[in-house]
């Protein structure tokens, strides 16, 4: 059995996944906050080197669905490893997100697009030269892209 222990909590202005932003591009300027744990704090050295982070996260409200949904972007049924719905066989989220500032075990981030209380296990920084790729293809995203901006979590998956 594979078992993960939260290095910390993030807090951010959502407290229910209805109206939370889908995506970190939808969620532009909106601040929340990482507490890594004590135990985890001399981990962050050097973090504030970085403008951007990777952070994965355990999905604790979403609800598992099929193999096949129907996502916030489409109308049409998708694999569900095709898309980037909550409710996936391990509840495992990822977000880029802005650093803004380090004080001590708290990092404060932009671009938040998960509830408050969402446990964190793991950060990795976002290194430009090793994360961008060139020539992305983006399948059934492409046509839906511009629904992105105004598109928010109508609850469906929780």
């Amino acid at each position: 059995m594979i078992q993960y222990k939260p290095i910390g909590i993030i807090q951010s202005p959502f407290q229910e996944p209805k109206g939370t932003p889908i995506q970190p591009t939808a969620a532009q300027e909106i601040e929340g906050i990482i507490e890594v744990y004590p135990e985890y704090a001399e981990g962050l050295r050097d973090i504030e080197g970085f403008s951007h982070l990777i952070l994965l996260y355990h999905l604790h409200l979403a609800k598992a669905s099929g193999l096949l949904v129907k996502p916030f972007l489409g109308n049409e049924l998708h694999g569900i490893f095709a898309t980037r719905s909550p409710g996936r066989p391990n509840a495992i989220g990822f977000s880029v997100v802005r650093l803004t500032r380090v004080e001590k075990n708290k990092l404060y981030i932009r671009d938040v697009d998960f509830i408050s209380g969402t446990p964190l296990l793991d950060i990795k920084p976002y290194v430009a030269e090793f994360d961008a790729r060139q020539e992305v293809k983006s399948g059934w995203f492409e046509q839906n892209m511009h629904k992105l901006s105004v598109t928010k979590d109508d609850g469906r998956f929780t």
